[in-house]
């Protein structure tokens, strides 16, 4: 089974161990991993300016003036909160806190829970870590929902009698866009590069012919405008931030991603091609609304020529989508680490390309986001409406990973209380009011993601929790392997072949053989107890896989260590082993498991609602046979009690 820790907060994740090894990224030179950055991690920041500008104006809770001082405070504070949330906090920094190369919340828990050490705060920070992870939930919800209804919305600007199909186009979309999943995307990834590289050239240039017509809008980028913006309107400034920080979300992909391209073409593809593109097209709309306030109700589609809009809308819609994919192949990536972590329940995992071990597809994942995803354009109707909900999951958890790096800053890289300090007081001051002025948003659609956010970590929490109690009420009746080797081992009738017994924990007797031994009778003449246990690293290498321990008298003790990032194919690892003997024939292997009936009880632990709502999910979990991917002809399920 998998081993990764299952409990209460300072346990939930797995225990550092030597055994262990990084991942590769390939020796593809910066350049060309830079222009495939583009393509899969700036989609969704890359889109903002569909919808960013506009609502910062356009909202109804702060209606700005379209003056001039104004136009330039909020294009000013845009590009200062690039410059100190992407740049200097997710690009400079944090990217730097990398798990042998693989980035995002769950990486960065498994990194500090490895070098940390169990400390008094690692309870609270592992929680944090955990619930910003819920929260991308709510985020992979939203983002193909505004994305894809935003740019489908640009119908209406270029073709006004489309307005009452802008819906319906969009969950077409949407609904084909989720169907394609089980398919893979190795095929449609080949084009995101060059589709979101013309899609930042279009919009850069869009935005450099608008500037050209009003240069002083160049003025915004002084950081003395976003100041003035504030002194002209504090409160109205303040609630302006919730629709600001639009312009930035998408940033923690840059994170999330960096397994997949490493830091460097990241930093390259942002501050030499996206950045600029982003600013340049934001300006031109900026320089649009000071020459024609009226171009507000669509500045973004407003800045091209009307002959030109319309294929601006399928540009756009182009864009929209593969910020969509990236959402939901992020998705399936999170979803993986968390189950290999030991956060959620074993779920069926395709994997839909033979080359690529990053490229899967989890059913019940992809079907729960695309209805939610359709609930909520059938819902909210309008991206406006929409982008309420957007902002407080991704300022939510850009908060939470200010606090994961203050502990990185002083645990893990021991910087300086003067440096830290300093640099940790910033995140936290542009963060909070984000987060602040978002949280004004929480009754007009705010509140979807926190729900979403809540209930995952409620789920991702009670499965930790439970599997922890599970596995000690195994031990408490475990009984010592030497004991029952004297004990059994010359009783027992030994038959030819191999047996291989899954279990949690490497000590103890498993009750699978327990089982086996009191109806059957009888023990196979080599018989492997063998535990997967998931480390604190992406991956493990395949000379650091295994460990094996001779028990004597035909018991071998294995364990298989994997990487987070890493299926756990165990027939696979034992065609490789030479040790326990001789090699292993699956003809004549049998894999015995034990299937856990979960009884609810009064006994300390968990509230009995969070044990009932442990085993349902217990009993809707992947079965450990497909998990494992054991050959299903040579597979022995036994069955137990457990009260937790």
């Amino acid at each position: 089974m998998n081993t990764a820790a299952t409990g209460d907060a300072a346990a939930l994740l797995p225990e550092s161990d030597p055994h262990v090894g990084h991942g590769q990224h390939g020796q593809d030179p910066t350049w060309k991993l830079a222009l495939g950055a583009i393509g899969i991690v700036f989609g969704d920041i890359g889109t903002s300016p569909l919808y960013a500008f506009r609502e910062t104006f356009a909202n109804e809770h702060h209606e700005l003036p379209l003056d001039t001082p104004h136009v330039l405070g909020a294009i000013s504070l845009m590009f200062w909160s690039m410059m100190v949330v992407v740049t200097l906090k997710y690009v400079t920094i944090i990217m730097r806190a990398d798990n042998k190369g693989e980035g995002g919340s769950l990486a960065l828990l498994a990194l500090i829970s490895g070098r940390g050490g169990q400390r008094r705060w690692t309870q609270g920070i592992v929680l944090l870590g955990v619930f910003a992870t819920a929260l991308f939930y709510g985020d992979s919800m939203i983002t193909p929902a505004v994305s894809v209804l935003s740019a489908v919305e640009g119908l209406a600007v270029a073709a006004p009698g489309f307005h009452r199909l802008v819906v319906p186009i969009a969950v077409v979309i949407l609904v084909m866009l989720f169907s394609i999943q089980r398919t893979g995307t190795a095929r449609v990834g080949a084009f995101f590069g060059p589709v979101m590289i013309f899609y930042f050239l279009v919009i850069a240039t869009l935005g450099v012919i608008s500037m050209i017509q009003t240069p002083h809008v160049l003025q915004a980028l002084s950081p003395h405008h976003a100041v003035h913006f504030f002194m002209l309107d504090p409160l109205r400034a303040f609630l302006a931030l919730g629709s600001v920080v639009l312009a930035v979300t998408g940033a923690e992909a840059l994170y999330a991603d960096m397994g997949h391209f490493g830091r460097n073409p990241i930093r390259v593809s942002w501050l030499w091609f996206v950045l600029p593109a982003l600013m340049m097209n934001y300006m031109g709309q900026g320089a649009l609304l000071i020459r024609d306030a009226e171009a507000l109700r669509s500045p973004f589609y407003l800045l091209a020529p009307e002959a030109l809009r319309l294929p601006l809308v399928f540009v756009a819609t182009a864009a929209a989508i593969i910020a969509s994919q990236a959402v939901i192949s992020g998705a399936f990536s999170v979803t993986q680490q968390a189950i290999q972590l030991g956060f959620v329940p074993r779920l069926r995992i395709d994997h839909t390309s033979a080359a690529t071990a990053g490229q899967i597809y989890i059913p019940i994942i992809n079907w729960a986001l695309m209805i939610m995803v359709i609930l909520l354009v059938l819902s909210f109707q309008t991206s406006s409406n929409l982008t309420a909900a957007y902002g407080i999951a991704v300022t939510g958890a850009m908060l939470i990973d200010n606090c994961l790096l203050a502990v990185v800053l002083f645990n893990l890289w021991h910087w300086k209380k003067r440096y830290a300090i300093p640099l940790l007081a910033i995140f936290f001051t542009v963060d909070l009011a984000y987060f602040a002025a978002n949280l004004t948003k929480v009754p007009d659609g705010g509140w979807f993601p926190l729900m979403v956010g809540f209930i995952v970590f409620t789920l991702l929490t009670t499965w930790a929790k439970g599997r922890k109690l599970m596995i000690a009420r195994l031990r408490e009746s475990a009984m010592p392997i030497q004991i029952f080797i004297e004990s059994a081992a010359n009783a027992a009738t030994r038959v030819r072949g191999t047996a291989v017994f899954m279990t949690s924990t490497p000590d103890g007797v498993p009750h699978a053989l327990l089982h086996n031994l009191k109806h059957n009778k009888v023990l196979h003449d080599r018989v492997i107890l063998l535990t997967v246990k998931i480390s604190d690293v992406p991956y493990v290498p395949e000379e650091k896989r295994l460990v094996v321990e001779d028990l004597g008298k035909g018991f071998h003790r294995m364990i298989l260590y994997y990487g987070f990032m890493q299926e756990a194919d165990v027939p696979a690892a034992l065609k490789s082993v030479d040790a326990c003997g001789a090699e292993f024939k699956m003809m004549e292997t049998s894999f015995f498991l034990a299937r856990q009936t979960l009884l609810p009880s009064s006994r300390p632990g968990m509230m009995i609602w969070r044990e009932k709502l442990f085993a349902w999910m217990l009993r809707n979990a992947e079965s450990a046979m497909e998990f494992f991917r054991l050959p299903t002809n040579r597979v022995v399920e036994l069955g137990s009690q457990v009260e937790i």
